[in-house]
């Protein structure tokens, strides 16, 4: 069998790894054979971003605008009314 030596990771990656292939009572060489196993079985499962994918679900903002424009057409659609006709309240 091959033999792969990966160097300088980070520490907080070490000890994530480390946690799981305790909780799943694997050796940390089992436990990243067992990731890259799973992905390369099938990449499909890793390659969207979770929040592209919400994103994309949700149809949301689809706007040839800059930013600048949406903001000033925003600015633009305010207006300058006292909630409930009376000046000087908290609310206003």
């Amino acid at each position: 069998m091959a033999i792969l030596q990966v160097r300088d990771i980070d520490d907080r990656l070490y000890a994530s790894l480390k946690e799981l292939a305790q909780a799943e009572n694997r050796s940390l060489s089992q436990e990243v054979i067992s990731i890259l196993e799973k992905y390369l079985l099938n990449p499909a499962l890793f390659k969207n971003n979770p929040t592209r994918e919400f994103l994309s679900l949700s149809d949301s903002w689809d706007d040839d605008r800059t930013a600048d424009e949406i903001i000033h057409d925003i600015k633009k659609k305010r207006r300058n009314s006292k909630r409930f006709g009376v000046e000087h309240v908290i609310f206003d």
